[in-house]
């Protein structure tokens, strides 16, 4: 499953993501913010990075006004790996080298164009394994 949070300054992006996956009949659940109302990003990076660690399956997408705040805080979950991409090629190295599960985007930075590449990119991009796995192995230890 693919969630997607945000705080009020990464609504609108998200709003624009909705509109793709939808397009592309991707399953997503959307875990709020659900308006540009003043809200806080830790609330919502948790209850996000919860659902994705849940199953290994599962991936996420944050987004704040600048993306460093739901990265820090969703890298607080062991389980999570939030990679704060600033175009495709992170997005893709993102998922190759470090097996990320959840993107992370700048609402406030990143234009809807870029992030639906971006998002295309880490939802078909796959973990490459071999001398990054072990890196990932070292992280984890």
């Amino acid at each position: 499953m693919l969630y997607l949070a945000n705080d009020h300054a990464g609504f609108t992006l998200k709003e624009e993501l909705i509109k793709y996956l939808k397009k592309h009949n991707v399953e997503y659940d959307d875990l709020g913010a659900y308006s540009i109302e003043r809200t806080n990003f830790p609330q919502y990076a948790k209850l996000l990075t919860e659902k994705v660690a849940e199953n290994p399956e599962n991936r996420g997408v944050l987004i704040c006004g600048t993306g460093i705040g739901m990265s820090i805080a969703a890298n607080r979950n062991p389980k999570i790996r939030a990679a704060l991409c600033k175009n495709v090629k992170t997005a893709r190295l993102a998922r190759q080298h470090n097996d990320a599960n959840v993107l992370v985007l700048a609402g406030r930075g990143t234009c809807k164009y870029n992030a639906k590449r971006m998002l295309a990119a880490f939802l078909s991009t796959a973990t490459l394994g071999g001398i990054y796995a072990e890196r990932m192995r070292e992280i984890d230890n």
